[in-house]
């Protein structure tokens, strides 16, 4: 009858009034449970089959769609731009370059981008998109200082301002200045380390009537920048259309030495130059907002040098950094 102490179920078994051949029949507190462990059922699941991996040319039809579509994105963004010409009519005095505002994209587009592409080519494509349509509105040219490196300084031209730009090349930072000065609204790129025998340029831009530093060039800083090599950007802009949150100040002191060097390098980035006049230097110190040039001079001070004249002769935007590897 059992297997093991269970019922068998190959046994067969036959009900009648008394109940079941060997077992008693049920009362009112008790019945019966069978298991019917014999049968044996099989279950498929409805599991749906992987899709069909797309062919390769469904695939490159989609990348002439989606080409199609930034093509006409372009156009529809340069009938934009026409009508703001027409609307705008510019008279503002200076080129038509916003820094604050470029900063401020190039900085969205940093933080939205993801995937394989390369930034570097993301920020090159957005920045000749900007540079050039800002051509279009009003043309101007790019003065560059090659002192530093012809090489080093096209490839800054190249990749933050496109080929459609006129690009002229000058040997030192005073041609830079004096042509952009002569201009309506040039730009002007110029190293922005120590270049030997460059003289204290930046003090032809302490007038009030004078170009200034617009921007710092590259805004997107990280070790591995195709286009490394540290630009000043100079040109006449708008005031409400100056990026602020570093300023650029010419100061001249006296008493320059290592001490002084070495207590200025530990707040503020800067440019210096002899000054043989006053047996001291011409310095270019960038200010971010939260050191203000009174610390600077402090620091001077207590280094044993005297601070002889302070001018602004520029702002850009903080300089926005990355690891090398996004």
């Amino acid at each position: 009858m059992t297997t093991g102490g269970f019922l068998n179920p190959r046994r067969v078994f036959r009900q009648d009034n008394a109940g079941i051949r060997g077992i008693p029949p049920p009362n009112r507190r008790h019945g019966y449970v069978f298991f019917a462990f014999g049968a044996r059922l099989s279950y498929q699941c409805g599991m749906p089959k992987p899709s069909d991996p797309p062919s390769l040319g469904d695939l490159r039809k989609e990348i002439d769609r989606i080409d199609e579509s930034m093509h006409g994105l372009l156009m529809e963004r340069a009938d934009i731009i026409d009508r703001l010409i027409a609307v705008k009519r510019s008279q503002e005095t200076g080129s038509a370059f916003r820094p604050a505002r470029e900063a401020e994209m190039m900085r969205r587009l940093v933080k939205r981008h993801k995937g394989i592409l390369p930034l570097d080519t993301a920020e090159s494509i957005w920045r000749v998109i900007i540079s050039t349509f800002t051509y279009v509105q009003s043309p101007f040219s790019v003065h560059a200082d090659l002192s530093a490196g012809d090489a080093l300084m096209r490839d800054s031209a190249r990749f933050h301002f496109g080929f459609t730009v006129p690009f002229v090349p000058h040997m030192g930072a005073s041609g830079v200045v004096a042509a952009v000065s002569a201009s309506k609204g040039d730009l002007g790129l110029v190293p922005a380390v120590a270049v030997a025998g460059a003289g204290a340029w930046w003090s032809a831009l302490e007038f009030d009537a004078a170009p200034k530093i617009i921007a710092r060039l590259p805004f997107v800083e990280r070790a591995d920048h195709p286009a490394a090599l540290p630009v000043f950007v100079i040109s006449r802009v708008a005031a409400d259309a100056m990026a602020t949150e570093a300023g650029v100040w010419s100061v001249r002191v006296a008493g320059w030495g290592a001490k002084a060097a070495q207590a200025l390098s530990t707040l503020v980035d800067f440019v210096a130059v002899p000054d043989r006049a006053f047996d001291g230097a011409a310095l270019l110190v960038t200010l971010p907002q939260e050191i203000g040039l009174e610390k600077v001079s402090e620091a001077l001070v207590k280094a044993g040098a005297t601070v002889r004249s302070t001018a602004l002769v520029g702002s850009h935007a903080t300089r926005y950094t990355v690891a090398a590897e996004k």
